[in-house]
């Protein structure tokens, strides 16, 4: 393992070029994204990610024998360790409250035809969702579920947006994911045989009476208008979630949860 680096200056350039890889043209340009978190870091490395760096700051460490195991952790895979003052970290942390743990890592950049997909797969499409923490979100049910792939279809956001990475929990590195458009995630879908089910409240087809056994690929659209014209038609089922309240629709990624597991609890075995 190598001898820390030290960085006690606010203004040091490394930690400038991490504020940078906040911004999207940044990330894309360079391949990289940022790690926040004690737990994300651990379940990224858990799914096989090696940093490229960890900066770290012990004066913001929780237990110290768990977080001084990860800093040795990430030192045994070769990464640069680098030890950074607590008012030089505080700079460059994008979260409140941060926790001492910063990684700079590669982006997750793969496209539908990168998807090694089970037989029978359950597959989440996210069609132009905006919010990153919306996105990180349905990954934390993507993964609880046991989703095979989330897609991102024509994405606002990408999935190394640092803020996905946090909503997800790290997740994004654990569940397999991609990004592509739509029309290519409908040939995909097509090519895989895996049938669409659209969930729209246009329609009046509840949620929990389609069949989602068998290859399935489950689609959620955009917060302010839902999935387009062309997801829709090329639908082989449009579904709704009951509501009885004034409100007229839920928030995505709790619509996405909500019809992932019912079809997680029919493919378990649960009466339709």
């Amino acid at each position: 393992m190598h001898t820390p680096l030290l960085i006690t200056s606010p203004a040091n350039p490394r930690l400038k070029a991490l504020v940078g890889l906040r911004r999207r043209r940044t990330r894309e340009q360079e391949g990289r994204t940022l790690i926040e978190g004690y737990d994300e870091l651990g379940l990224a490395l858990d799914a096989g990610v090696v940093p490229h760096a960890l900066f770290y700051c012990p004066d913001l460490m929780g237990e110290a024998a768990l977080a001084d195991d990860l800093v040795v952790r990430v030192g045994q895979l070769g990464s640069e360790l680098v030890e950074v003052s607590r008012a030089a970290f505080e700079k460059a942390a994008y979260r409140e409250g941060p926790d001492g743990f910063l990684a700079v890592v590669d982006a997750v950049d793969r496209r539908c035809a990168d998807l090694e997909l089970p037989v029978d797969p359950l597959v989440l499409v996210c069609q132009g969702v905006e919010k990153p923490g919306n996105l990180g979100a349905m990954l934390r049910t993507a993964d609880a579920a046991g989703v095979d792939a989330v897609v991102a279809a024509d994405p606002v956001t990408d999935w190394g947006n640092p803020n996905t990475v946090r909503a997800s929990k790290g997740t994004v590195f654990s569940v397999p994911v991609a990004s592509d458009i739509t029309a290519v995630t409908q040939d995909w879908l097509r090519a895989h045989g895996i049938p669409l089910i659209a969930a729209t409240p246009d329609t009046e087809t509840e949620h929990t009476e389609i069949d989602y056994r068998g290859p399935v690929a489950i689609a959620v659209g955009t917060e302010k208008t839902g999935l387009t014209d062309e997801v829709l038609d090329a639908a082989d089922a449009r579904v709704r979630i009951p509501m009885v309240g004034r409100a007229n629709s839920l928030n995505v990624a709790t619509s996405a949860a909500i019809i992932v597991y019912e079809a997680v609890r029919q493919r378990s075995g649960g009466a339709r």
